[in-house]
């Protein structure tokens, strides 16, 4: 995959709520009512992931999960990480 330009990325993320494109990766952070509703969607996520074969950089504190995507191959950000923050914005929406 190649890397896209920062006006690229700028572009899409003008579409998508709650991505920031900060140090050449996409962030996001989602909070649920508690712990097993984060846990929840971080399951479901990595269904997702796993089908994409793109798996996300990410953290979970109580009822906070914190997400950073990047295609590590590209040293930078793809198309690979849209695909995925779209299907996290999916999963995330059902919850």
């Amino acid at each position: 995959m190649m890397k896209l330009t920062e006006t690229e990325i700028a572009s899409r993320l003008e579409k998508m709520d709650g991505w920031e494109y900060e140090d050449n990766a996409l962030h996001t952070s989602f909070e649920f009512e508690n712990f097993k509703d984060a846990f929840s969607a971080m399951s479901r996520i990595a269904f997702e992931a796993e089908a994409l074969n793109h798996h996300p950089d990410w953290s979970n504190v109580y009822n906070v999960v914190n997400i950073t995507l990047s295609t590590h191959d590209a040293d930078g950000v793809t198309e690979k990480d849209f695909q995925l923050a779209k299907a996290i914005d999916g999963i995330v929406e059902e919850e």
